[in-house]
């Protein structure tokens, strides 16, 4: 089947009440009995509106949700710790209380941690897992001299920015939108998919009552479980999709890692950087599409 270049379309959501927050979401598609429905998340600072050129050309083959993590987005932002294993919880619930079955989740950085989480936690509620670009760290990954002074500064940074004072005044600073083009500059590879509408995607939240308060929370948040533990409670196929050209992540060695510790996995190495969903969304629904029908065959 060819594969042609999704529009830009934006799609219509709603809200849901979850422990007395608004939570925003989108569907589009239409329930498919043959095939699982898919659940998009974010990374750190993004929303729904990054799946955009995803769900326009997914929800022909599926039904497909894509939700604002708390914290994020169209959803609240209340003052409290923010952490993986709320996340975890409110895609869980997500799951159970509008989805109704069991869902294929895929997750961009931060967002593939939370999703992991689920998989993890909750085998009955998912029925495949994405991760693009994931983040978070495994047990054993070996420190260098380099990485102990890089991580001595890190904690000497993290205790500055636990002032109020100090992570406002970054959080001001990084909220701009030269600087949110700068960040998207550094980790896009082709720095033709950074429109004025991406900026404005990730700047509009920033402007919400409370977002200062999340971001401040961030550098509080505890350390949640290693991905490897995680890996160890899962059984569900796992799709994972790399940008290469991610200077946040070195894709082929985490890759390694992922292959050491599970061994349901598929995975893709693609010429993009930390987003490929949104810099080749044409490549990535693609693989995302044949391995959802390939693993709906096996089950069903």
């Amino acid at each position: 089947m060819p594969i042609t270049s999704p529009p830009t379309m934006q799609f219509p959501g709603t809200y849901w009440q979850w422990r007395g927050n608004s939570i925003y979401y989108v569907c589009a598609g239409e329930k498919q009995s043959a095939k699982p429905p898919l659940l998009l998340v974010h990374g750190f600072g993004a929303s729904t509106d990054h799946w955009r050129k995803n769900i326009a050309q997914l929800q022909e083959q599926f039904q497909v949700w894509a939700i604002d993590l708390l914290g994020f987005g169209r959803s609240a932002k209340p003052k409290q710790e923010y952490s993986g294993s709320i996340w975890r919880e409110q895609l869980q619930d997500f799951i159970t209380e509008v989805i109704c079955q069991p869902t294929v989740l895929a997750g961009n950085s931060l967002g593939g941690y939370a999703c992991l989480c689920v998989a993890a936690e909750y085998p009955q509620s998912t029925a495949g897992l994405i991760l693009i670009n994931s983040a978070g760290p495994f047990s054993d990954t070996e420190v260098t001299s380099t990485q102990t002074y890089s991580n001595s500064v890190g904690k000497l940074m993290r205790s500055i920015l636990l002032q109020p004072w100090a992570s406002f005044l970054l959080f001001q600073y990084v909220r701009r939108r030269s600087i949110i083009r700068k960040t998207l500059n550094q980790v896009y590879y082709d720095r033709n998919a950074i429109t004025d509408q991406l900026v404005e995607d990730i700047y509009r939240p920033s402007c919400d009552r409370g977002a200062a308060d999340v971001f401040n929370a961030v550098f509080k948040t505890p350390q949640g479980e290693k991905v490897d533990v995680l890996l160890g409670k899962m059984q569900c196929p796992l799709l994972i999709l790399w940008g290469e050209k991610d200077p946040w992540i070195n894709a082929r060695e985490k890759g390694s890692k992922f292959r050491q510790y599970y061994d349901r996995v598929t995975e893709h190495y693609l010429e993009a950087g930390h987003c490929p969903h949104d810099e080749i969304p044409e490549q990535v629904n693609a693989l995302v599409t044949d391995w959802i029908l390939s693993i709906s065959e096996l089950q069903s």
